[in-house]
């Protein structure tokens, strides 16, 4: 990148992180929920029982995100200084769900606190998709902190490490990976076969994401009484066992950070799986959720910190040459 184009990228991605702060997810017309409604539409014409079929429903729609990621870069581009940042602070904003998550997460332990099950089982599809109706207060605390584990990642700092990899085109193609996956990337009968292109994409995707997310989950435990020690080795013993090549890695730092042991039954709509224990330390509780908001909300600073110092160092170096 030439010195103007690493100020606006950086400039971009910090302008995009504030505006989550400050905003959150918009209730209406957010541009993820219209792709999500256009990729519905679009699996009308292209769905079949194959991963063949899957892959192309994929490789369409995400094709046509960088496809327009480009355009929009290149515009604001010719349009002058200061339009790339602007470009990219708003795809940033669009691609990020950090503070919905650290919110809602906020807003579950509320309910549970204070009792309110049924309020916490209709607010859990907002986290994840298990089963509420199986789940006693436990079952929820528990769902509820690997969600906001797991989506520290995918959420945050996934969409920040591609706006500083990739600008714009990246980090559009990347929130269009991580929606595919939820939409059809399960496991259930009609998406077994289609969704597994999206699975493995939003895998390759999150791979890095998921292991500078548990670094930062490891450095920044003592912010809520963890052990970053715990964090790593919680995190090496047990990850690799976890069906997930990514959650597991950020569920098990959590639950070592936190003193926590995550995993165990989990009941989908469509299946009961029997994850591995994450962490020994003790079950979750309330108390164990709100420590792991604090945590996700510091690892997404830190996150944003780090990326933007990356990038400002490359750019310097870059700007220093003959």
């Amino acid at each position: 990148m030439f010195a103007p184009a690493w100020r606006d990228r950086c400039a971009g991605i910090a302008a995009g992180y504030v505006a989550d702060l400050l905003f959150g997810d918009p209730r209406r017309g957010h541009p993820v929920a219209l792709f999500g409604s256009g990729a519905a539409a679009l699996e009308e014409l292209t769905y079949g029982d194959s991963r063949r079929a899957g892959a192309l429903h994929a490789g369409a729609l995400l094709g046509a995100l960088g496809v327009l990621g480009v355009a929009l870069e290149r515009a604001a581009r010719r349009r002058g200084p200061g339009w790339t940042a602007a470009v990219t602070a708003a795809a940033t904003f669009v691609a990020l769900g950090g503070t919905s998550l650290s919110r809602t997460g906020h807003l579950m332990a509320g309910l549970l606190d204070a009792g309110d099950i049924d309020g916490a089982r209709r607010l859990l599809p907002s986290l994840c998709g298990r089963d509420p109706a199986a789940l006693d207060s436990a079952g929820l605390t528990r769902a509820a902190l690997e969600s906001v584990a797991e989506n520290t990642s995918d959420a945050h700092v996934a969409p920040v490490l591609w706006a500083a990899v990739g600008g714009v085109p990246a980090v559009l193609v990347y929130r269009g990976t991580n929606t595919l996956d939820a939409m059809i990337g399960n496991k259930s009968p009609r998406c077994a076969r289609f969704g597994w292109a999206a699975a493995r994409f939003d895998d390759a995707a999150n791979f890095v994401a998921a292991r500078v997310t548990a670094l930062l989950v490891a450095t920044c435990a003592p912010v809520v009484g963890g052990s970053p020690a715990e964090a790593l080795r919680a995190w090496r013993r047990d990850a690799a066992r976890h069906p997930s090549p990514n959650a597991g890695v950020v569920e098990a730092a959590f639950a070592g950070a936190l003193g926590v042991r995550l995993g165990g039954p989990t009941q989908y709509a469509h299946e009961l799986e029997i994850r591995p224990t994450l962490g020994d330390g003790r079950v979750p509780e309330i108390s164990d959720l709100a420590r792991a908001v604090r945590l996700s909300r510091v690892v997404q600073a830190a996150a944003v910190t780090v990326c933007l110092s990356v990038v400002g160092r490359i750019g310097r170096r870059v700007s220093a040459r003959p």
